[in-house]
């Protein structure tokens, strides 16, 4: 199993859940959640909030990541 692929995948559905400019819903596997925070790409996932927030960084290659998957941006709340 290739675990970065995956991270890669997780990170671009994030992008999905884009609110408030740079948080997102954190419904994803935790150890692919803990790994993307290990890499200063998302906040911490563990506590009650039921959102992370992007790193500058993250937020961008997380797009990025969607773009190259899925072809094009959704529209996210800003």
């Amino acid at each position: 199993m290739d675990k970065e692929k995956i991270d890669e995948a997780v990170l671009a559905l994030l992008y999905l859940g884009v609110h408030d400019g740079f948080r997102t819903w954190k419904s994803f596997d935790w150890d692919a959640l803990e790994r993307l925070h290990e890499k200063g790409l998302i906040s911490n996932p563990v506590g009650k909030a039921k959102s992370v927030a992007f790193s500058d960084e993250g937020l961008r290659r997380s797009k990025k990541a969607f773009m190259r998957l899925f072809g094009e941006s959704p529209t996210v709340q800003e």
